[in-house]
């Protein structure tokens, strides 16, 4: 069974900084292309930033670019996102997904909360 669970979520004041963690359990993590999505109430799912095995990231969403980083530990099946300078508009829920060898995202969290105060 493959188990995402996300966490450091909570209440922020415009301009602070939260880090997210994404916590993997049954897959081979350091092999699987992982990635991080949001979603606010009444907006799609957007995709933040992913990233290869090996730590390579494949790009950030334009509206968090210079504020956002995602890394990984693959020692700790771990992946996380530093946000920084955080604004109301990244008010949503946050979720890590995990890809298949098929390059679809087939494991998702649960997801974590974050709320920006302005």
């Amino acid at each position: 069974q493959v188990y995402l669970v996300e966490s450091g979520g909570g209440l922020v004041e415009t301009g602070g900084s939260l880090r997210l963690s994404c916590t993997v359990s049954g897959l081979l993590f350091g092999e699987t292309t992982m990635g991080w999505f949001r979603q606010a109430p009444g907006k799609f799912r957007l995709g933040i930033s992913c990233i290869t095995p090996k730590g390579a990231v494949i790009g950030y969403a334009d509206s968090v670019k210079g504020r956002f980083t995602v890394s990984r530990d693959n020692a700790k099946n771990m992946m996380y996102l530093e946000m920084n300078n955080l604004k109301p508009e990244d008010t949503a829920t946050y979720t890590c997904a995990a890809q298949n060898f098929g390059g679809s995202w087939a494991y998702w969290g649960q997801g974590t909360q974050v709320t920006v105060s302005s």
